[in-house]
């Protein structure tokens, strides 16, 4: 697009959804001066998007401060004269002094449906928890996180069987389908706000690879959703079987049922008809993706070594 800028915004971006949501703003003519983002942390797999490499490309300043919230930073963005400020899946909160700067407000890109899943990574939260449901929100940012009022959303199914990668990708389209749709509105001032009601909502915290740790005792149904809640590229759901570890990167519930006399007791691993099972009390999951032991990722491997005997698994690995 061509002509006079439709106003100045300061944009905070990390990740796929602060790539798309900074090109749907300067597809709408917006004036994009400074741009904050983080450098990318060495223990930690890069898998998504550079927002980065995009701002350099048009041209835009990029700081990686370790805090934005410290005078220079603030200084920094008061120079640019924002009208906006915007943060996209950008990990650090803004304090009060830099929500006070721009002229016409600060607004968040949440990957809920707010108020569900306030706080951090909610999309893995939602397949931890078995949604059939999220999406993106454009919020008003507040002092308190992810409560200010609501701009837009779009939802997003999630399938039965959807890793959090997966539906972080329909997220992220998500979120760039709002932004596009309501950033008309909210240049020319128009722009609904919706209030929040946080109690009618939920708010949950940031997850480890420890987190990861597989409770067989809640059941097949759990164990499957806390799986792709934690599948590849995020650290993967891990348990052990006889002593071995396991870790187990996709499966997928599954009808099976063992004649009385051989019955594995529950939870195991069990080899039957070419296919690995977790055995729960209440059911099973195949195993689609998994390693055990450091050598055995098939079942066809794992029949070779153990054959039909079943593997108890520990409740929970310490």
């Amino acid at each position: 697009m061509s002509g006079a800028p439709a106003a100045r915004a300061v944009v905070f971006a990390y990740h796929d959804v602060g790539v798309r949501c900074l090109r749907t703003l300067l597809a709408h003519r917006v004036a994009v001066p400074l741009l904050l983002t983080h450098a990318d942390a060495s223990a930690e797999t890069i898998w998504f998007d550079s927002v980065a490499r995009h701002a350099a490309w048009h041209g835009i300043e990029v700081l990686t401060p370790p805090s934005p919230n410290v005078p220079e930073i603030v200084e920094r963005v008061r120079a640019a004269q924002p009208d906006f400020l915007f943060s996209f899946y950008y990990r650090s909160l803004l304090g009060a002094q830099l929500l006070a700067v721009p002229r016409r407000g600060a607004y968040n890109m949440h990957g809920s449906l707010l108020p569900k899943y306030r706080g951090r990574v909610p999309v893995n939260w939602a397949v931890l928890h078995g949604e059939t449901e999220t999406g993106a929100t454009l919020h008003a940012m507040s002092a308190a996180p992810d409560a200010g009022d609501i701009v837009d959303r779009e939802a997003v199914p999630i399938l039965p069987d959807d890793t959090a990668v997966e539906v972080f990708r329909k997220v992220t389209v998500a979120a760039e389908i709002a932004l596009n749709r309501c950033l008309p509105a909210l240049l020319a001032g128009t722009a609904r706000h919706t209030p929040q009601d946080p109690a009618a909502g939920s708010y949950f915290g940031r997850r480890t690879p420890r987190d990861g740790a597989i409770d067989w005792r809640r059941g097949a149904l759990a164990a499957h959703n806390l799986i792709r809640a934690v599948a590849p590229p995020y650290p993967g759901a891990y348990s052990e079987a006889q002593g071995m570890p396991l870790r187990v990167l996709r499966s997928l519930p599954a009808a099976t049922s063992w004649h009385a006399a051989a019955a594995p007791p529950f939870p195991s691993l069990r080899w039957q008809d070419g296919v690995l099972y977790a055995q729960c009390h209440d059911g099973a999951l195949q195993l689609l993706e998994f390693e055990l032991g450091g050598d055995i990722d098939s079942a066809a491997a794992f029949h070779r070594r153990f054959g039909e005997r079943a593997l108890p698994l520990k409740p929970v690995m310490e």
